[in-house]
């Protein structure tokens, strides 16, 4: 990414495409709305896409900084087993024990990334695939706290000021303000001079470093953030569900989250969002047919980066459907 795609990025809508924005934010608002009238399963999906929808950002920000995490399925996990440990452990209330899990995975996550993000290119890639395996392991062989293979069930709803988040539809007007604070958290980010540095350090390491930039740190800040809103997406998965397992977070679900961030967009805001309506659908057409689902994802991969490399973002954008990155 050059000097002139930052540019282009902060420049405001021009006069042609700010109509096509309000038509597609209309779309949009209706198609969040639509779920609360069209059934229990509707509503289901829909509250997983929210969610996914988080956690892809977090996978989003991490990329736009220069580094792709094979592993992002790791911080998912510590959000997702801290938030409930933590209150069935010490008995905080469930939105107590979400904070204090989100930062300790943001302070574990600063701790790892310190190390690993010295590291390039598959070498990075491989340690965090390799961090996220050893998650998983540690989870099954702690058995007597984290129930092992067995996982944990009969988690509690979510519970904000005395009001429960125990039916589909308060959950999932939980998880889209959620979806929204993230898609909004990202428009701010890279729309300000830290997330723009940020992409500058991915475009160009060596340019940005003799302008002053800090690039360690940078890339850190990217890391830390994007891995919170993976934890902040693990715990709401939790609450949400109501079990999980250490299989929950094995390999296939970070292949998952990254072929949601190919297949909407790399380089666009809301190419993840893209991604994570489109493809969350698709394990309930794969249901007891996981090998297939694996299958889909690996081709989906290799045709999206050889024919589209820009996801459904970069075609709405080739055939003017899309003006806003």
């Amino acid at each position: 990414m050059n000097t002139s795609t930052l540019k282009a990025a902060a420049m405001p809508a021009t006069p042609r495409t700010l109509p096509l924005k309000i038509v597609l934010g209309l779309a949009l608002a209706a198609l969040a709305l639509w779920p609360w009238s069209a059934g229990q399963f509707v509503l289901h999906l829909a509250a997983l896409a929210c969610i996914n929808i988080v956690i892809v950002n977090g996978l989003s920000i991490i990329e736009r900084s220069g580094q792709l995490s094979f592993g992002h399925s790791a911080p998912v996990a510590m959000g997702a087993y801290g938030a409930v440990l933590l209150s069935a452990q010490l008995g905080l209330g469930s939105l107590s024990s979400l904070a204090l899990a989100l930062v300790a995975c943001a302070v574990v996550s600063g701790a790892i990334g310190w190390v690993i993000l010295r590291l390039r290119g598959v070498y990075f890639v491989l340690v965090t695939f390799a961090f996220a395996e050893l998650v998983r392991l540690v989870l099954l062989d702690a058995a007597p706290v984290t129930g092992g293979a067995n996982g944990i069930a009969n988690i509690a709803p979510l519970e904000i000021a005395g009001f429960a988040f125990d039916t589909r539809e308060r959950f999932y007007g939980l998880a889209l303000a959620t979806a929204a604070a993230s898609v909004a958290l990202m428009v701010w980010l890279f729309r300000r001079p830290l997330g723009q540095a940020i992409v500058a350090v991915a475009a160009n390491p060596a340019l940005a470093e003799s302008t002053g930039l800090n690039v360690s740190r940078l890339q850190l800040v990217a890391y830390v953030l994007g891995c919170t809103l993976a934890a902040l997406g693990g715990a709401l998965t939790a609450r949400y569900i109501g079990f999980i397992s250490p299989e929950s977070f094995n390999t296939g679900t970070s292949v998952a989250f990254i072929t949601m961030l190919v297949i909407g967009g790399r380089r666009s805001l809301f190419g993840p969002m893209l991604g994570a309506l489109v493809l969350t659908p698709l394990p309930e057409l794969f249901r007891g047919a996981v090998q297939t689902q694996q299958i889909f994802y690996g081709a989906a991969l290799i045709l999206i980066l050889r024919f589209l490399p820009g996801g459904i973002a970069g075609l709405l954008r080739l055939t003017g459907r899309g003006g806003a990155r």
